[in-house]
């Protein structure tokens, strides 16, 4: 019936919910061919086979995160059409097949929904959140206590000024050209985004860790693009716009994780 749905077959089209530790994968998008790396999307395909669709379920995923970057709760959707005379499953049916069929542990579908034909869980999305975790006093990565270990930035200063990066993120509300912090050969068509929110705030000490053994707590969580943090007592750049540039070019050592909390309004 060349690319048309099997006679009597119904196709629905469902929005998941999912998060995911990306330490082990090659970022949230699917890795095609041969190559030995894998993103999260290949899990979920996978997963996505034990539920017998007649067409191969494939994830439209309405946000690419990079290797390494975690996500608490990012969004796909996706098509399952089912045999001649067999009803659509339920999301929470959904939900528990794919848990089951999940391969990786450091995966998770959190919920489902039944939406429109036409809905795009990319296309549809309304807003992204972002949270940046430093941990201060950590002249070593390996002084981050184990279970913060790929969850957060490791910083060598003592502490930094809150006050002041409040006030550069302030700078950063609004619609801009963040092609600054644009990675060389970028598939987006547009660096031009719109900041709403940016907050910076003391966070504190891991919970996994007793006081006396935590030498490098996460101490400031920020949310918001990537920027350089102020040591304290240090002043941001009075003229924060036009130094987007310079901020950009002149990033120094590695770039910890940060997590992607969630995407919202994946209304249709």
């Amino acid at each position: 019936m060349g690319s048309g749905l099997a006679a009597g077959s119904v196709r629905s089209r469902y929005l998941v919910y999912f998060q995911y530790l990306g330490t082990d994968f090659n970022g949230v998008a699917a890795v095609r061919g041969a190559q030995r790396a894998a993103g999260v999307q290949n899990y979920l395909e996978e997963a996505a086979e034990g539920l017998k669709s007649v067409v191969p379920v494939k994830f439209t995923i309405s946000s690419r995160t990079d290797a390494g970057v975690h996500a608490l709760s990012n969004a796909a959707h996706l098509d399952v059409q089912r045999r001649s005379g067999q009803p659509p499953f339920s999301p929470e049916v959904l939900t528990q097949a794919l848990n089951t069929h999940l391969r990786h542990p450091a995966i998770r579908v959190l919920k489902a929904f039944r939406v429109p034909s036409d809905f795009h869980a990319r296309y549809s999305a309304t807003s992204r959140t972002y949270l940046y975790r430093l941990a201060t006093g950590c002249p070593q990565y390996d002084q981050l206590p184990v279970f913060e270990r790929n969850r957060c930035w490791a910083l060598q200063a003592d502490c930094l000024d809150v006050a002041a990066m409040q006030e550069a993120a302030h700078h950063l509300l609004g619609t801009h050209d963040f092609s600054a912090f644009q990675s060389t050969g970028s598939p987006s068509s547009s660096s031009v985004r719109t900041l709403r929110r940016a907050s910076v705030s003391p966070g504190p000490a891991s919970p996994f860790v007793l006081p006396q053994e935590s030498s490098c707590p996460p101490a400031v969580g920020s949310g918001g693009r990537r920027e350089r943090p102020f040591p304290e007592g240090s002043q941001p750049c009075p003229e924060l716009p036009t130094c987007w540039t310079d901020l950009g070019s002149h990033r120094k050592g590695p770039v910890g994780p940060w997590f992607r909390p969630s995407l919202t309004g994946c209304g249709g």
